[in-house]
């Protein structure tokens, strides 16, 4: 999570937690889509056991990205890698993929606008997938999930706010909560994706790889787009009385 920050911006100064419509748009989105369709297990149309296994297949296949059919020409294969965005495989990866861009996205849609912030996250969602796909195109795994736009949003973020705190929990030390700037925390996370997309194979599971992707393009534009700007300086607000300021 993200403690309450004031923003810096050209001598500008004011609450950054405003309106952000995108973010919480794309969160209903993704709820929505992973509800209605088979992975859910909320729709009794999808049948149980076998038959909705088969359903779930189906639907990745349709919508996901499959790298082998991706460059065959085919406008309904090249749509997918923006559909495959809004379709999660599990409860835990809709629920983990939406915690990130609750945490993320709020901050970073503040700083680019909307419109921007939007047309940022699906473009470079599309591109991770992409990537993904060219360097596994003969893959017949359907590839979902909005890893790769929201990675592109870390990276974003990691640029604009680095002095911002991040609380993590780190399993090797009993799950404490600790908190640590950005700059620091948003790194770390990239090398364990690049260390686990070295171990990957071509097989069903985590593509690491769309994470490096997404991560790397969401630096770049927000280097491009504000790198001539005044970057956020981030300061904690105020504690109550008789609340300690970690």
């Amino acid at each position: 999570m993200i403690s309450n920050w004031k923003v810096t911006d050209g001598g500008a100064r004011g609450a950054l937690w405003g309106p952000t419509p995108v973010t919480y748009g794309l969160i209903a989105l993704c709820c929505l889509v992973f509800v209605i369709g088979p992975a859910s297990g909320l729709d009794p149309a999808y049948g149980s056991g076998d038959a909705a296994l088969a359903a779930q297949r189906a639907y990745f296949h349709r919508w996901g990205v499959v790298p082998a059919e991706l460059f065959e020409g085919s406008p309904g294969a090249a749509l997918t890698p923006a559909t495959a965005l809004f379709v999660h495989g599990s409860w835990v990866h809709l629920l983990g993929n939406l915690l990130f861009l609750y945490v993320f996205g709020v901050m970073t849609e503040e700083r680019m606008g909307r419109l921007q912030f939007l047309l940022f996250y699906v473009a470079s969602g599309y591109l991770a997938l992409l990537g993904y796909a060219a360097a596994n195109a003969d893959s017949e795994q359907s590839l979902v999930g909005a890893s790769g736009a929201i990675s592109a949003v870390l990276g974003a973020f990691l640029f604009l706010f680095p002095g911002a705190r991040v609380t993590s929990l780190l399993p090797f030390l009993f799950f404490l909560p600790l908190r640590f700037p950005a700059w620091v925390v948003l790194p770390f996370w990239a090398a364990l994706q690049w260390l686990a997309a070295g171990r990957a194979s071509d097989g069903p599971g985590v593509a690491y790889l769309a994470h490096l992707v997404g991560f790397g393009l969401g630096l770049i534009f927000a280097w491009v787009r504000f790198g001539r700007t005044t970057r956020v300086r981030a300061a904690p607000a105020p504690s109550p009385e008789g609340e300690n300021q970690p």
